[in-house]
């Protein structure tokens, strides 16, 4: 029977694996006690590490494959778990680039990828590992997993724009972009509005949300300016906090959290903006917040 002490030393970063690879906190948890399980019936493992990232990862291509059908039929936009990363949850943020890899735009492009192509890039990427351990994790020999890597950056290329603004300016533009929206500022909102602005909402069916994309300055500020105009609009409490890596909006309505604001900033404006409002996508980072 595997030791429980070096499985727990593990597990920050099997749940850091699972959620880039699944986008979902949730179903990370769910694929970290998996592997548990079956790490406490395991014999005797050589390389715990080694062996717990291969169960993660192979867990997660599992349930990838499922996943693909179950988003195809999703109400309205599909958008990642958001988690609250300022406690290290997800491993060091320390860099430009390890923050935007789990930022919520990341994770959707990530989506594209196919189950193969984002195991490979999320480790090597996020993780460093050689492609020499990355052919053992997956079954394949090295050369397919150079291949792999190569297909996922080119993808990724093709639909990702970079974001460079320092987490000081996109903490000022964020808490002032807030504001305009609590306050109902129509001035304060248009100049932080890029003219191509593209607003998604992930509602799941389950509460009232934009079921397909807003685009344009015009529409997305009547849309947020509607926020302002609800009634409950006077009973929420809202701050800035790190979610994924990037600071965020976070909206509470009475003891839960009801909305996450994660707007995507570039030479000081917002240039797309992603709003969970599903509550069963908030319940991971509305239980951090408590």
């Amino acid at each position: 029977m595997a030791e429980v002490g070096v499985f727990e030393e593990q597990r920050p970063r099997l749940f850091g694996v699972a959620y880039r690879m699944l986008g979902s906190a949730v179903e990370a948890e769910d694929v970290v006690q998996d592997a548990f399980l079956r790490w406490h019936k395991a014999d005797r493992v050589e390389v715990p590490a080694a062996w717990l990232t291969k169960v993660v990862t192979n867990l997660c291509l599992n349930r990838l494959a499922s996943a693909r059908v179950t988003r195809e039929r999703y109400v309205g936009a599909w958008l990642p778990e958001p988690v609250l990363t300022a406690g290290g949850v997800l491993g060091p943020l320390e860099t430009v680039e390890q923050r935007d890899l789990v930022s919520l735009g990341f994770l959707v492009v990530l989506e594209r990828l196919s189950p193969p192509e984002r195991a490979v890039f999320v480790l090597r990427e996020a993780f460093g590992h050689p492609h020499r351990e990355i052919a053992e994790i997956l079954d394949v020999d090295e050369a397919h997993s150079r291949q792999l890597h190569s297909r996922a950056r080119k993808h990724i290329a093709e639909t990702r724009r970079r974001f460079a603004a320092d987490q000081g300016q996109h903490r000022r533009i964020v808490d002032r972009f807030l504001a305009a929206t609590l306050d109902g500022d129509m001035a304060g909102l248009e100049r932080l509005l890029a003219d191509d602005v593209v607003s998604w909402a992930d509602g799941g069916g389950t509460t009232t949300a934009a079921r397909r994309p807003i685009v344009g300055k015009t529409k997305v500020l009547r849309y947020l300016l509607g926020f302002h105009a609800r009634p409950e609009a006077t009973l929420v409490a809202a701050e800035v906090a790190e979610v994924n890596g990037q600071p965020a909006a976070l909206v509470r309505f009475g003891d839960g959290l009801a909305a996450v604001f994660a707007p995507e900033i570039q030479d000081g404006l917002v240039v797309a903006l992603r709003l969970v409002v599903s509550p069963a996508k908030l319940a991971y980072a509305d239980t951090q917040a408590k």
